[in-house]
């Protein structure tokens, strides 16, 4: 799933190839990634003749500002965008085409089918799902340590469940978790409630730092993952645990390890995390 890296850099790229372009038509080809309106047609309707002023971010989410719309993209698991001339052939999985005046289109392809779409009315995309109960991630300039601070400190949750949470703190998935609590020297099956105000700055200021080295290269390819013009990211590159299972922890030799964490592969350093 794209992370906040990945998604900050499918924002960056794509908005050079669509700000400014009006939208002429929409085809959708799985209704069910329309998720605001309900009615398909009616979000195709509300769709024409509408400018795209901007692409905005929070957390994982790609919001796209309109004439008079938002619209708010959820990539999921394999949700990609990618911008082409109305002449080249359809790429096998593209699900919903916004057709440009100027002759060319924005396609997003989904392989697994799970991205959704939501259409507000502007000022109004934060008042209902998704984004109503999303928390501020860690870029964000008024993101605050307290309220951070408030809802790990009284959570019995495991560390890497919190850090999974949306509400908690957005944009950190598998990847970026696993990398942010290595910096930190956090065991990940450490418990909320056991972590003390300095340990949760040192938590946040790993995120931080991850994030932004991330961004910087990027995102992380570990399958399929692209940006908007085709290219892959470089941050796998930099990676100290996830992935790393069985190889010498880069800070102390230590052999990676992998445990799952309600479900999910979760890799440390047994010697730097404890």
């Amino acid at each position: 799933m794209p992370e906040l890296p990945e998604v900050e850099t499918i924002r960056q790229t794509l908005r050079q190839l669509v700000i400014g372009k009006t939208v002429e038509s929409v085809t959708v080809h799985w209704p069910k990634i329309i998720q605001k309106p309900d009615d398909v047609e009616h979000f195709k309707q509300l769709m024409k003749n509408q400018t795209i002023t901007e692409i905005r971010r929070k957390g994982k989410f790609l919001l796209f500002d309109l004439t008079d719309y938002v619209m708010v993209s959820h990539l999921r698991m394999e949700g990609k965008y990618g911008v082409h001339p109305k002449t080249e052939e359809h790429q096998p999985h593209t699900h919903v085409i916004f057709s440009f005046t100027d002759g060319s289109e924005m396609r997003y392809r989904d392989v697994r089918k799970f991205g959704t779409m939501h259409l507000f009315k502007k000022g109004e995309e934060l008042l209902g799902k998704p984004l109503v109960q999303l928390a501020k991630d860690p870029l964000e300039t008024d993101f605050a340590q307290e309220v951070f601070n408030e809802k790990v400190k009284k959570s019995s949750r495991v560390i890497k469940n919190i850090l999974l949470d949306q509400t908690v703190i957005a944009g950190l998935g598998n990847i970026y978790v696993d990398e942010t609590l290595f910096l930190a020297g956090i065991h990940p099956l450490t418990k909320g409630t056991e972590l003390s105000e300095k340990k949760l700055e040192e938590i946040l200021q790993a995120a931080i730092v991850t994030l932004q080295k991330a961004v910087a290269q990027g995102g992380t390819t570990i399958r399929s993952y692209v940006n908007s013009q085709g290219q892959i990211g470089m941050f796998q590159q930099e990676l100290n645990v996830y992935g790393q299972t069985d190889k010498p922890c880069k800070k102390c030799g230590t052999p990676v390890e992998k445990i799952k964490v309600s479900g999910r592969g979760t890799h440390y350093c047994p010697n730097c995390q404890v």
